[in-house]
């Protein structure tokens, strides 16, 4: 069972150099899944009910090509599997220059992520995935994608960038929203990707709080950029890679 959802890019969404802005590419894509959860019936205000949430723990983007704003993407998705208390979903990203004429559209991307749900009061992932609302609801089509490398602790970074979470940094689950994590790799250091093919590979460790102070520690490669948050403690809260392919 696959959905299609079509977004103009508006320009508060788009970065200095006129292209939308890796984050807000992400922000589309977790909209797709709360719209195509809520649609089937076990969006967020299913999961509430069970002082249940969803969260994000990892995504893998790539994309020939940032769209600029007036440019309207076609986002494609489908849930991949449902197993061992993570659900896998799947996008297509198309372009089109012509008011979503559909026969206008090209594929420019594709992206696999990967969710959890989790319980408010213990904080911890718990399985619903027996539940009857999730009856009838994967699709089963693979996403040929290479799996990202495993990111490790930067020892040696190029820079560190303190940081403070503040009230804007937060969702209605009372801690850090993921995209809002990607936007502060991104203020600490960021690639000159305009005209390049890119990837990006987000992994989310551990959640953090308002008011917590957090350091996002960098290092820039030939063609890409690194990025680790970790908390005072050291430990480390999410993971970034930027690459141009």
């Amino acid at each position: 069972m696959k959905y299609n959802f079509d977004y103009e890019v508006r320009y508060q969404d788009v970065d200095d150099t006129r292209l939308l802005r890796l984050n807000k590419l992400e922000e589309y894509l977790l909209d797709v899944a709360g719209r195509v959860a809520n649609n089937l019936g076990f969006g967020t205000s299913y999961l509430l009910e069970q002082n249940l949430t969803w969260v994000l723990t990892h995504m893998n983007i790539e994309i020939d090509t940032l769209p600029t704003h007036g440019q309207v993407l076609r986002f494609e998705t489908w849930i991949e599997s449902n197993a061992h208390m993570l659900s896998t979903r799947d996008y297509r990203i198309y372009i089109n220059d012509n008011d979503g004429n559909d026969d206008n559209w090209t594929l420019i991307g594709q992206c696999k992520s990967v969710w959890a749900v989790l319980d408010l009061t213990k904080r911890e992932i718990v399985n619903v995935f027996d539940q009857a609302a999730f009856e009838g609801s994967i699709d089963g089509e693979r996403l040929e994608m290479a799996r990202a490398a495993r990111p490790m602790p930067i020892a040696e970074p190029t820079g560190v960038m303190p940081y403070k979470i503040r009230y804007s940094d937060l969702d209605y689950n009372r801690h850090c929203n993921s995209c809002q994590y990607l936007e502060i790799m991104l203020d600490a250091a960021r690639l000159n990707v305009e005209g390049k093919k890119l990837r990006i590979d987000l992994s989310y460790v551990k959640e953090i709080g308002e008011g917590a102070e957090v350091e996002v520690a960098y290092l820039q490669g030939e063609n890409s950029m690194f990025y680790q948050m970790r908390d005072a403690e050291g430990k480390t809260n999410a993971f970034a890679r930027v690459t141009i392919l």
